[in-house]
């Protein structure tokens, strides 16, 4: 079977490579994703997969039935959004939108994961269960499309005993792999904060309360949350991307705003966090006798890869492409709304190296000029169709 589906991956290449330039051509936005989801409902009807949808707006729900189809269910993701990026490759696929690119390579996701349906659509008679694969909306905004994709029922009607997804990594070589068991990724909270001070003349300073001051002291007072009330061993990120207020030398404004992002590695933790923010912004601000108004929306949760479910597919992964082709990752402290699955079931979220002949990375992801070698999709096809394969046989 391993060399069945190697085989597919390969003659399926060059229809994955087309539909992959065709989705990298017309980029769309998160959970503005209409044309793209269009594009993978006929890929998906022309192939014969019945699928549904309209979920959670833009998402798409296709199943793949093989013998016993109730006995066992099992789910791959991709996620089908762009960035607000202008795209500064110089290719014949380039994007054709302005402004929109797919730099994060969720093309190349869901270009691997319909070449997968198309692999295991022609050897449903060959495994037991129920394929469900997910065509996921708005992975790169708030509040993730994974979370509104689980409202609306996405992991009901088969419910999956197991979820996979795949995500492109440039810091390995096409052809290889990357796992990691255990904690893999960071929660991942925004932060809104406006100070609301009194303005004045810059001249005149007691006669103002000054946000710009004010704000100095609580961005170096939020430092404490991390350097004195985190446990060193746990990690934690707390920074600020964004401040902004005032509009000349001599004036005092009325209001400074902020915008901050928060990351953890535990739950427990990231809760305490979320809190001693706040209370020490607003204690600072009432100090000096300013407002603070501070919007924490809760943002992905931390990434856990079962120990289980990531070892059994690391170790298939070992199977299909050789020992010495399969890495152990490193955490990090990025997000991934994948998370949202892992923590209402086991799953297993690998990257796929996309750099070619192992040279040195040009550009990572979120990049204007971020590109793949194509042939690492056929690593994602075909790992995806093998894990996908051997958890529905297992």
């Amino acid at each position: 079977m391993i060399n069945r589906i190697r085989e597919k991956a390969e003659q399926h290449f060059p229809e994955v490579q087309a539909i992959r330039h065709h989705i990298h051509t017309y980029p769309e936005l998160s959970f503005e994703e209409h044309n793209t989801a269009a594009f993978i409902s006929r890929q998906l009807t022309s192939w014969g997969i019945e699928h549904q949808t309209g979920i959670a707006g833009t998402g798409i729900v296709a199943l793949i039935k093989g013998k016993n189809p109730d006995s066992k269910c099992i789910a791959l993701r991709a996620d089908m959004d762009a960035l607000p990026i202008q795209e500064a490759n110089d290719t014949s696929y380039r994007s054709q939108n302005d402004g929109i690119m797919h730099a994060c390579g969720h093309d190349v996701h869901t270009s691997c994961l319909l070449g997968t349906a198309k692999v295991l659509n022609e050897l449903k008679d060959e495994f037991e269960g129920t394929l469900k694969l997910i065509f996921q909306p708005g992975e790169e905004k708030h509040p993730g499309g994974a979370s509104l994709m689980i409202e609306a029922g996405v992991l009901e009607n088969p419910k999956p005993q197991a979820i996979y997804a795949l995500h492109v990594y440039p810091h390995l070589p096409s052809g290889t792999a990357g796992f990691r068991a255990g904690q893999y990724m960071a929660s991942a909270d925004e932060i809104y904060v406006t100070i609301e001070g009194k303005g004045g003349h810059a001249a005149l300073p007691h006669q103002t309360i000054d946000p710009i001051a004010i704000a100095a002291q609580v961005i170096t007072g939020l430092q404490q949350v991390v350097s004195r009330k985190s446990n060193p061993l746990m990690p934690s990120v707390l920074t600020f991307g964004m401040i902004k207020g005032g509009f000349a030398t001599n004036v005092v404004p009325d209001k400074v705003e902020m915008m901050g992002t928060l990351r953890t590695m535990d739950e427990k933790w990231r809760a305490e966090a979320r809190k001693w923010i706040k209370d020490i912004i607003e204690q600072t601000c009432n100090a000096y006798g300013a407002k603070a108004i501070v919007d924490m929306p809760p943002g992905y949760p931390s990434l856990y890869n079962d120990p289980a479910t990531s070892n059994q597919a690391e170790d298939w992964a070992k199977e299909y492409l050789g020992k010495e082709k399969v890495h152990t990752l490193d955490m990090r402290m990025a997000g991934e709304d994948f998370s949202f699955y892992t923590h209402h079931m086991p799953g297993c979220f690998f990257r796929i190296g996309t750099n070619k002949n192992n040279e040195q990375f040009t550009a990572p992801v979120h990049n204007a000029k971020f590109d793949i070698d194509e042939e690492a999709m056929k690593t994602g096809v075909g790992l995806f169709s093998w894990i996908a394969y051997n958890a529905l046989k297992k």
